[in-house]
């Protein structure tokens, strides 16, 4: 089994549901972002899924479409993003840093070299959702080479088959999408929409062994709390980053601990 995977599984014998919190590195700066994600690890969150800015990020919704272009307006270097996020897996052991971006950004800078910096730097998770899993062959060696498990993506429009493909070759989690769509905006409130969640996250569990993290429009506690027994990890992106922008780390804090609170 592997780190993320033990990890998950550890942790969730104490927690009902464990937290995934989604941060744009170099929003509004890189010094904020990293106080930011610090301010996130000492208050609990059990893992941080760090997003590497792009130009096009095609999941992502209007929040974090903007967070994305206000960091490129400074020049980054996923280099600096690793050594960065390195530093915070040292502070905080008790916690998990996840890397996720597109594909170009990576490429660019070398797939086979990201995984190793990601080994060396503490980084147990990679999320790149535009890279489909057949095309990935040269990053699914290296990752089994490093110990680095490459996140897959599954939707409720994936065809099933697709799905059970996905779910069996999971790794450290698989990150279920809760709705079709981008990231922000929830429409799957309502008891009939819960019953078609967990339904889709029960259909997934019969051909997955690895954990479930569940993202894309949460934004109450009720939405998490619903998800507890079918899911391993709740992924609170927008929602946070909305609060952020409102009300700076305090009202982000206080939203998180809204959430996650057991």
């Amino acid at each position: 089994m592997s780190q993320l995977a033990n990890y998950i599984n550890a942790k969730r014998e104490s927690k009902p549901i464990l937290s995934m919190t989604h941060v744009v590195y170099g929003y509004p700066t890189v010094e904020e972002s990293l106080t930011w994600m610090g301010t996130l690890l000492e208050n609990g969150a059990d893992f941080i899924e760090v997003q590497f800015p792009f130009s096009d990020p095609v999941a992502d919704g209007p929040t974090i479409v903007a967070a994305c272009h206000k960091a490129l307006e400074q020049t980054l270097s996923v280099e600096q993003c690793l050594k960065d996020i390195g530093q915070l897996a040292k502070k905080y052991p008790e916690s998990r840093l996840v890397l996720m971006s597109y594909l170009n950004p990576m490429y660019r800078y070398g797939l086979d070299k990201l995984v190793e910096r990601c080994a060396e730097e503490g980084i147990l998770g990679l999320i790149l959702p535009d890279l489909p899993y057949e095309q990935a062959g040269g990053l699914r060696a290296a990752c089994d080479k490093h110990g680095i498990d490459p996140v897959w993506l599954v939707t409720p429009v994936t065809p099933k088959d697709r799905m059970a493909f996905l779910a069996s070759n999971a790794q450290g989690f698989l990150y279920c999408v809760a709705r079709s769509g981008v990231t922000g905006n929830s429409n799957h409130d309502g008891e009939g929409a819960q019953t078609e969640l967990q339904h889709y996250l029960a259909s997934i569990q019969s051909d997955s062994s690895a954990p479930l993290g569940v993202g894309f429009g949460l934004r109450r506690r009720e939405q998490i709390k619903e998800l507890e027994g079918h899911a391993d990890i709740a992924i609170l992106g927008s929602a946070l980053l909305d609060a952020y922008n409102q009300g700076g780390q305090e009202t982000g804090i206080a939203l998180f601990k809204e959430l996650f609170s057991h």
